[in-house]
Parts: C-alpha cells; structure tokens; sequence
C-alpha cells in the first residue's frame, strides 16, 4: 500500500546542483532535501493534538536545517550560531524525529498509509518523489544520517597544514574517528538494506527512486567500508609492527570492498550528474585499491627464491605500476565530472604508495630481467589472493517507539481534548 508520485526534472528547481563541491576525500552523493509535510491536515482527526504538533514541529526543524545546508556539505566545519556543528545538529533532530515518526508504524497501524512525505532526490531523474507510506519516510531519514556520517567523514580526512611546516596532514585522532564514522554509516544503511526494505512490497519498491534502490543502498554501505579499511592500511604502513602481510591483507580486503560496490551500481539508471560521478568515484578507488594490492602482493611474492615467484613478482609490479596510473585518469575523470571537485593533497596510504609504486617497479622490473630471460617474466598479473571481509557494519537496530505513543499517554490526551472542547462549547 501506500500511493505515490514522482515529479520529472524540470517541473520546478527545487534541486538545487552546485557547480563545485570543493575537495573530496570522500564522496557524497548529494544529500536528499525533505520538504514540508502538513501532518494536522491527515492526522488531526486520528491523533491527539499533541502529539501531531510534537510530529509536525520536528520534523519542520529538519526541513529547515537541511535546507540550509543544500544537497552537499560544501564547506568546511561551518558552526551554528550556537557553537555547534550543522552536520552534528541536523543528525540529532533526524535522531529526536525517529522515535516519535517510528509511532506511525505501531501495531500495523494504517496511519503509515496517511502521510504523504516528500523529498527531492539527487541520483533519480525524477527530481522529487512524494509517497504515502511512513516507511519511506523511514528509509529516507536514515539515508540522510549516512550521508551526514559521511560528510563528517569527509571534512575530518581533508589534511590541514601542519604546525611543523610539512606537507599537510591528516591526524591520527581524525583517522581513527573516521573509521568509526564510516562504521556507523554502514550501520545505517545496512539497517535500512535489512529492516527497511522489506517493509515495501516489490511492486512499490519499483516504485523508490534511484538514491533509495537496493543497490545504491548496498554499494553506499560498502563504500563506507571500503574507506574505512583504506584508512586502517594508511595506518599500517605509517606502523612499523604491521607486517607487509597485513597489508596486502587490507588491500586486498580494500579491493574487494569496492568491487562489490561497482557491481552494485553496476545496472542502475543513475542519472543528474550526482549518479554518474558516484559510479566514476567507485571506479577510482576501485582501480587505486587494486594498484595497492598488487604492490603488496609482488612484494610478498619476491621474497620467494624461485624464478618463478620473482616473475610472479615482477608482474604483480608492473599490474600495479599500470593501475596506479589508471587511478590517476580515473581520479580526473571524476574530479572533471559535474560538479566537480577536487583531490586534496595526498595522505595516507596514496600518499605513500604514489612515490613507492613507480620506484620500486622499475627497480625490481630491471634486477629481475637481468637475472631472467624476457621468457621467464609473466605477461599477466598472478591472482589476488582472496580474504575474508573483515571489517563490518556498526548494528543498527531502529529506535523504540517514542513513550507518546503509549496507551495510557493517548487515551490521557485523547481526554483532555475532549474536555477542552466541551468547555469550549
């Protein structure tokens, strides 16, 4: 159940498209704009007044502050006048309106078929989409707060410049917060793969636009995964515990990661701009994770003291010689593409195998064809070896139904109106 309607691209500019969205560690496909929503007009004759003044004042603020912020979070730690973050407060109020929203859903209730909620969506060809089903609304609070997740992700991994006067950098606290942070995004949309969808029937999740199809959800999640373990490999190598076989470990892990990703975007229509530059964003890093994980793999491998482990070798080098420039192509690919943005200065871990990759291909690639005839070098590269995925979602469980719901609350407002309007009379 639950109606629904979609308006085409050009009935009105309510999708607001920057023309740049500045520098990108991690990307963002656009933040999905709710718009208002007169919960008194379906509701006020089924629900104390109250609590359908709690509904609407909340979600109000949310349609406020997200419509300040635009589809993208395009500056850097903007402050309220509070003192506060923007990203951090829009997230409480998403988290505040939750509970309260989840009511609608109590029992089986009808009242989820009531609301008609509206957002503006950024990957869809449609430029809003309004259904009457809470469980979309659901859904899109929750891709919301991922999104917001990532965003935070994104301003804490832009290097800053140091004190020392060196390159700019990303420090260790930001990198490991953002490691929870793309955790508890996963979780989010994991959450909503897992708990939400199901909700739909197929007909009607036909029926969702693009930002919000299974896919996307799924290859959002694993984006945030996929980062999250780049960052732990740029740990890795900043430590001198971690062993090389850690990590080709977590950059194989890392390739696997984005893959999944890819192949998740792979047949959806995802369109406005928004939708082609996140395909080309897991491309890149898909590509990049690759070049990773040849290097360490032919590393490995030349430790070996056979010709052939030392031709394995050299052809796991020279895989990753020629995807670290793939990854470059890629980056300008994505970085060229509307809106567009920037790469900030290198950190982590391309930072380092940027300047490890070229040098020591070379040099391996000419010790080896020294000691080996031409023949003895293998012209494709060896196999990645296959790990498990370690690295996991944050569990997610959607919040209790908001104590206002309760019985013994309603039927207490409930009378309370009702005396209200017999005095009136």
């Amino acid at each position: 159940m639950g109606c629904f309607a979609s308006t085409p691209k050009d009935s009105g500019g309510n999708r607001r498209k920057p023309t740049s969205i500045g520098d990108v560690s991690v990307y963002v496909p656009g933040l999905r704009i709710p718009k208002p929503v007169e919960f008194s007009e379906s509701l006020g004759d089924q629900l104390p007044k109250t609590l359908v003044e709690r509904l609407t004042a909340l979600r109000t603020r949310i349609v406020v502050m997200a419509n300040q912020e635009g589809p993208t979070i395009t500056r850097t730690r903007r402050k309220t006048q509070h003192g506060g973050s923007t990203l951090a407060d829009l997230h409480q109020a998403l988290e505040d309106y939750l509970p309260v929203l989840l009511g609608l859903t109590k029992d089986g209730s009808q009242l989820q078929f009531r609301v008609q909620f509206i957002w503006v969506n950024q990957e869809d060809e449609e430029e809003e989409t309004a259904m009457a089903n809470v469980w979309y609304e659901i859904l899109s609070v929750l891709h919301l707060m991922a999104m917001l997740q990532m965003s935070q992700a994104n301003l804490l991994l832009l290097p800053r410049g140091s004190t020392d006067g060196y390159h700019p950098k990303v420090s260790e606290e930001n990198r490991r917060a953002s490691i929870d942070i793309f955790l508890k995004a996963a979780g989010y949309l994991d959450c909503a793969v897992k708990h939400v969808l199901p909700q739909f029937s197929a007909e009607l999740r036909r029926t969702l636009p693009v930002d919000l199809a299974e896919g996307a959800l799924r290859a959002l999640c694993l984006q945030a995964l996929g980062q999250g373990v780049d960052i732990q490999l740029g740990m890795a190598i900043d430590s001198a515990k971690a062993t090389l076989a850690v990590k080709r470990r977590l950059s194989c892990e890392m390739v696997k990661y984005w893959q999944q990703a890819q192949d998740n975007l792979m047949n959806l229509p995802l369109a406005n701009g928004w939708g082609e530059k996140h395909r080309l964003f897991v491309k890149w890093k898909y590509v990049e994770a690759k070049a990773a994980a040849y290097y360490y793999h032919g590393l490995i491998l030349d430790e070996g003291n056979t010709e052939k482990s030392h031709g394995m070798a050299v052809a796991a080098l020279q895989a990753a010689d020629e995807c670290f420039k793939e990854s470059k192509k890629a980056s300008e690919a994505f970085n060229t593409s509307s809106p567009t943005s920037r790469t900030p200065p290198l950190f982590g871990t391309m930072k380092y195998l940027s300047e490890k990759i070229p040098k020591d291909t070379s040099s391996k690639v000419r010790i080896n064809r020294d000691l080996y005839s031409y023949e003895k070098i293998m012209e494709t590269a060896p196999t990645l070896p296959d790990f498990a995925l370690a690295l996991k979602p944050d569990e997610y469980q959607l919040p209790s139904v908001d104590a206002s719901w309760s019985e013994d609350n309603l039927r207490t407002q409930n009378t309370s109106n009702h005396m209200k309007g017999n005095n009136q009379r």
